[in-house]
């Protein structure tokens, strides 16, 4: 049985600098929890929709911590 493709990677920039970024299940609610911490952000999806060791390896390779 094929892994569920139910996890998204993205950047959360403000002006167009990346202020963040990771994984989720849910784009529009960690937008809302981001905007938070760093209002007048946004979340761009980068790339298709993942398995979430697919997520987790994007994850690693851009480093954002």
């Amino acid at each position: 049985m094929a892994k569920k493709r139910d996890w998204y990677t993205y950047e959360y920039t403000i002006k167009g600098k990346v202020k963040h970024g990771g994984r989720t299940q849910d784009l529009q609610e960690r937008e809302e929890d981001h905007q938070k911490k760093w209002p007048g952000g946004h979340i761009h999806q980068r790339g298709g929709a993942k398995t979430k060791d697919g997520a987790i390896k994007w994850e690693k390779e851009h480093d954002y911590s």
